[in-house]
């Protein structure tokens, strides 16, 4: 519901501080629960139950497909409700799916217990969380997009080491259920309460089928598409290589401890990455830097497939795979309003969005599966760091000839 009444800056800034401080918050938590637990309790939990490595990353990477399937309608609801509601119930959903997975008797119950979370991360992860910065921070939004992601970035740092050091204590079923209650004493309060404000009207609110028109033309575009693409291919080399990072290194002899800090410090880089992330946008084009930034990608996948064991170079090689990723997230927020600008946002990140997660859902499976079939992770990272390149290559092309005067340069 749009506002109807006029508020001023010095009314305006601090609820935006504190529904940006609110996000940041929230976004740590839902990542680091949702998400950067599952490689450090991977190997726990095969070795617990027995089923195989392959069949649980099988579960995850199908929570994954269905946060993308389930993002294209919620970004059409986020377009006209806005964040509160899907963020609300996402978070009540992700607590409910953990403690089904936590207390799973077979591997059947676990697997719903993902695709319970799946349905939560799409009302808990970026995507949503995009949605309401991008609407309300209108030209600010950059600031904003990086300031989100930046703290998100320290979800690994923080959650890896925290849940390998719960496992110290209580076995991974036991951990899940403490970070389930964590993730619902967090997140539900802040998604209910800090974003209780007046959604703002989107642009050309009063022709929603020029709208309509609008967007299915980019849709087709061939900018969009290698956009799509790219983005995709590019998710897909960097979250196969992240998810599998601890045990192939587990697999080299590297302790389980040395490993999550390995996994940790990706984070940290990511912070660096986001940090200078504004910088690098006045200082190049779209074309540039995301090419540039994809480019670091592959260099860094296939750095990883040197058979190394010392600690402190594998954190150096994921402090940089981190810096990629954490720009990657940015390039990826801020991809359709510097291409074409904000009209339509929801519908456009919503589209775009589902194949990227589906390439990361797939991701951690697909990676399992071909250092299985090649006996060798080596080998595996290689292949994605080809991935990389490929994606780097899309991009290029994905910048339109036709400009919204509302994006940002080339």
């Amino acid at each position: 519901m749009a506002d109807s009444t006029v508020k001023s800056p010095e009314t305006e800034r601090p609820l935006l501080r504190t529904v940006l401080t609110g996000l940041c918050i929230t976004q740590i938590a839902a990542w680091g629960v949702l998400y950067y637990a599952f490689p450090v309790l991977s190997a726990e939990i095969t070795a617990d139950t027995g089923w195989s490595t392959s069949a649980i990353t099988a579960g995850f990477s199908a929570a994954l497909v269905v946060s993308a399937l389930v993002g294209i309608p919620v970004g059409k609801i986020l377009d006209v409700r806005g964040p509160r509601m899907v963020m609300t119930a996402g978070s009540c959903l992700a607590a409910l799916g953990l403690l089904i997975l936590s207390w799973a008797p077979s591997l059947p119950v676990f697997v719903v217990g993902w695709l319970v979370v799946g349905v939560a991360m799409a009302g808990t992860l970026y995507p949503p969380a995009f949605a309401a910065v991008t609407r309300w921070y209108g030209a600010r939004r950059v600031f904003a997009l990086t300031m989100v992601t930046l703290v998100g970035g320290l979800a690994s740092t923080v959650f890896a080491p925290l849940t390998q050091a719960l496992t110290g204590y209580m076995d991974w079923r036991g951990v899940y259920t403490v970070l389930a209650v964590m993730l619902a004493v967090v997140t539900i309060p802040v998604h209910a309460v800090v974003l209780r404000r007046t959604w703002p009207a989107a642009h050309n609110t009063e022709d929603p089928q020029g709208d309509a028109d609008y967007s299915n033309r980019i849709l087709r575009s061939g900018a969009y598409i290698c956009m799509v693409l790219g983005l995709g291919l590019g998710s897909l080399a960097a979250f196969a290589g992240l998810i599998n990072l601890v045990p192939m290194l587990i697999e080299r002899g590297v302790s389980p401890t040395t490993a999550a800090w390995v996994l940790g410090v990706g984070g940290i880089g990511q912070v660096l990455g986001r940090l200078f992330y504004a910088r690098l946008a006045r200082g190049t084009t779209v074309r540039a830097r995301t090419v540039m930034i994809f480019g670091l990608l592959a260099v860094t996948t296939a750095a990883l497939a040197v058979d190394l064991t010392h600690g402190l170079l594998l954190m150096g090689i994921s402090m940089l795979a981190g810096t990629s990723r954490g720009i990657s997230t940015l390039l990826q927020a801020t991809a359709v309003t510097d291409r074409w600008g904000p009209r339509a946002y929801g519908r456009l990140s919503g589209v775009m969005s589902a194949p990227i997660m589906l390439a990361v859902a797939v991701s951690p499976w697909l990676g399992a599966v071909t250092a299985e079939q090649l006996n060798s992770f080596e080998a595996m990272y290689l292949i994605l760091a080809g991935i990389g390149v490929l994606a780097a290559a899309l991009l290029g092309f994905s910048i339109p000839r036709t400009r919204s005067p509302d994006s940002s340069g080339e």
